[in-house]
């Protein structure tokens, strides 16, 4: 009977903490693409539509450094615990 209750308590101590997961990651990516988009608009390009190439406007490529950045930091949420 002792064996049982270690067991339960066990398994009790492995459900109370949770990882934000997938969900959290995938809100984070929509996020930082909201922003990106956002960034092109005010750059006065559409996202999707430029190459970065040599004669690449330097707002354009300060929008792909800093999405990089936050697609990144995106990652990291999968691990980050919830309540």
């Amino acid at each position: 009977m002792m064996s049982r209750s270690i067991v339960i308590f066990l398994g009790l101590l492995l459900v109370t903490d949770a990882s934000a997961g997938p969900l959290a990651v995938a809100a984070a990516q929509a996020g930082c693409a909201a922003v990106q988009v956002a960034c092109y608009a005010g750059a006065g390009a559409v996202f999707g539509t430029v190459t970065a190439g040599v004669g690449t406007p330097a707002a354009i490529l300060a929008c792909n450094s800093a999405f990089g950045t936050c697609m990144a930091a995106a990652y990291w949420a999968f691990f980050l615990p919830t309540v």
